[in-house]
């Protein structure tokens, strides 16, 4: 008898309150998406898609769920009796050419790192610097251009001086370390270098010079840490690549001649 009054209690409730499972499949235009994050913000819960970019989740009709990746615009979607009829398909929009309109979130009670601010600002500071000591950007006995490696180094120092630069516990990471990660990881790969970060091919090694010059702890290697990793090259990349603009071509063109 009270199993059959549950049951009646359980049919008279609305389907909402009802615990049901999503099933999902996540692509953008060109194919499925590994660790896009989903959550739940109605309860308040997350998971990530897998390689195949399926996930499930608890949820209920009326759930709002939440797709978020920093490559990838955030899409918000409330859920109705259609979306548990089987597994559904969700498309996410790429962010192209808008990787500096990207806020990224700092630590507690840190203020929130606007990118496009901090590349006018340090583009200004480069400027500067080159005014006021130009010197310093041409090696010595010199009579082309400016040398881009040398640049690269006194960013590094003005970087430091700007951030407070605190020495880390773990050791900083080297370009052999940067090489080595592109070449045998699934994530971290040239498409991921080219396609999103806008690293010309011609530019990589390059690239892990500018990289080991930032002295990002290592620490950043480790799994858990992948997607604040993945932040530190977004904000590195733009940087760098204001550096090719404002050197870079300068100096080919002024060896070739």
């Amino acid at each position: 008898m009270r199993q059959f009054i549950i049951l009646i209690f359980l049919l008279a409730l609305p389907l909402g309150l009802i615990a049901q499972v999503l099933k999902g499949k996540i692509y953008d235009s060109k194919t499925t998406l590994e660790n896009i994050k989903v959550f739940n913000d109605t309860q308040n819960s997350v998971t990530v898609t897998n390689k195949n970019g399926d996930f499930t989740i608890n949820a209920a009709v009326n759930d709002t769920i939440l797709f978020e990746s920093l490559f990838y615009h955030p899409k918000a979607v409330v859920l109705n009796k259609s979306h548990f009829e089987g597994t559904v398909v969700f498309e996410l929009k790429e962010i192209l050419t808008e990787l500096d309109e990207v806020e990224i979130m700092a630590a507690p009670e840190e203020l929130v790192f606007v990118e496009e601010t901090y590349n006018l600002e340090l583009k200004n500071m480069i400027q500067e610097d080159i005014k006021n000591h130009p010197e310093k950007y041409k090696p010595a006995g010199a009579t082309y251009g400016p040398d881009i490696f040398a640049i690269i180094g006194l960013v590094a120092n003005l970087l430091k001086k700007k951030d407070k630069y605190i020495a880390p516990t773990y050791q900083p990471i080297t370009y052999t370390q940067m090489d080595s990660l592109f070449s045998k990881s699934s994530f971290f790969n040239t498409q991921l270098l080219t396609d999103n970060l806008k690293i010309p091919k011609d530019k990589k090694y390059l690239f892990f010079d500018f990289c080991e010059a930032k002295q990002m702890s290592s620490k950043l290697l480790k799994e858990e840490n992948k997607m604040q990793f993945l932040e530190e090259l977004v904000v590195s990349s733009q940087l760098f690549l204001i550096l090719l603009e404002e050197y870079g071509d300068k100096s080919v063109k002024k060896n070739k001649d």
